[in-house]
């Protein structure tokens, strides 16, 4: 199901440029390394460009702006397990599968994972392999977003 955007706003970031879609007071989309001109106004934008500013000066840990999510029943049950993967830390592909209850789906769980329509304010970057390695990441320039990334969490990982 695609979405008609009732308001998009970019903000400049040490990753490159992320662009915000809300639908209604809610963020549908986080498009990271793409710069779209602004578009209508929602203040839930205005909130979530202040918090991306906040967490990448390294004063804010948990992203608050409401979200709402597309996606069939299991990638919601995935992306809510990493919602829940606090700043700093990190969980492999097989434990988010245990903790749906379905601990041999950690493919699947990693398809759902490079889905996730609303990276960053859904921390799927924190999502690493068993052995704590980097393998894959589907937002702005790739693994070397997601290394970025992990390193301003100081999170351990293997490139």
């Amino acid at each position: 199901m695609k979405l008609s955007p009732k308001a998009v706003a970019s903000v400049d970031t040490p990753i490159g440029p992320i662009t915000l879609i809300a639908q209604g007071e809610k963020i549908v989309r986080v498009e990271l390394g793409k710069k779209a001109r602004a578009e209508g106004d929602a203040q839930v934008l205005t909130d979530a460009k202040k918090q991306l500013v906040a967490y990448f000066a390294g004063k804010l840990e948990r992203f608050t702006v409401p979200i709402e999510t597309v996606g069939t029943e299991f990638q919601k049950s995935v992306w809510k397990e990493i919602a829940k993967i606090g700043f700093g830390r990190k969980l492999s592909y097989g434990e988010i599968a245990a903790k749906i209850g379905n601990p041999a789906a950690s493919r699947a769980v990693g398809a759902a994972v490079g889905s996730n329509p609303t990276p960053l304010l859904v921390g799927c970057h924190r999502v690493l392999g068993s052995t704590g390695k980097i393998t894959g990441f589907t937002g702005g320039k790739g693994i070397k977003t997601k290394a970025w990334l992990l390193d301003h969490e100081q999170i351990e990982f293997r490139a």
